[in-house]
């Protein structure tokens, strides 16, 4: 069977190492090797969670690992790997966060408040439909850590969006049999597209900040509002 993995591995061009890694995973340890895989996924982005899932289901088509305990053990693995993340954001700090923010060309401490203010709003939400989005999906549970989301909070929505995620790959590659490779080939389009929204984002903002202070606009290096947390800090209105 390991060998028909490989087989099909080997037409998903590029992938082939990633593919070929995650098979050796799930070769020696079954499906926690599959959670393991994700786990390592959601600390290095690069590693695709859109070729180890379908490959899971896949894996477990053939009888090699349960399709139940691919979903519960990937699913683990998300919950691990974006834990791991947390603890990062959690160590890094809200303080060191406004001090690097006020060190930064364009970027004013407002709109880290504003940023807070919405995190504080819509964090559960976006905990949720963020593991939904490549890239961000990991790097949402970093201001999560930072915010200091409730634990339980920051749990169960990680848990929900991540099975959601797994499961959709895991069942795609589990009926696509020898073609669960095509999956990436789907998503990679869609991801493509997120870095390339992000990126206009991110030229648009830099534009708008340097017509801005071209025009006098900016507000003079080293003076900034204090957030809301500094008002009830200093006490004062």
């Amino acid at each position: 069977m390991i060998e028909t993995v490989y087989a099909a591995a080997s037409e998903g061009g590029p992938t082939d190492g990633i593919a070929g890694w995650a098979t050796d995973l799930m070769e020696k340890l079954g499906a926690p090797g599959a959670g393991l895989a994700i786990a390592l996924e959601n600390l290095f982005p690069p590693l695709p969670s859109e070729v180890i899932l379908p490959l899971a289901g896949f894996t477990a088509a053939q009888g090699k690992m349960s399709l139940v305990g691919a979903l519960v053990w990937t699913t683990i693995g998300s919950v691990v790997g974006a834990l791991a993340l947390y603890g990062i954001g959690a160590l890094i700090g809200r303080d060191r966060i406004r001090a690097l923010v006020k060190r930064l060309p364009l970027v004013k401490i407002e709109d880290l408040d504003r940023t807070e203010a919405w995190f504080a709003r819509h964090g559960s939400k976006a905990v949720f439909f963020g593991r939904m989005i490549p890239i961000f999906r990991s790097l949402i549970s970093i201001p999560a850590g930072v915010e200091r989301m409730p634990m339980m909070t920051f749990l169960l929505y990680t848990t929900l969006g991540s099975a959601l995620w797994n499961t959709i790959f895991i069942l795609a590659g589990y009926q696509l049999g020898d073609n669960w490779h095509k999956v990436e080939e789907y998503v990679g389009t869609y991801s493509k597209g997120v870095l390339v929204l992000a990126a206009l984002a991110v030229v648009a903002f830099i534009v708008v900040r340097v017509v801005k202070a071209r025009r006098g606009g900016g507000r003079p290096p080293g003076k900034h509002h204090a957030g809301p947390r500094e008002y009830e800090r200093d006490g004062t209105a």
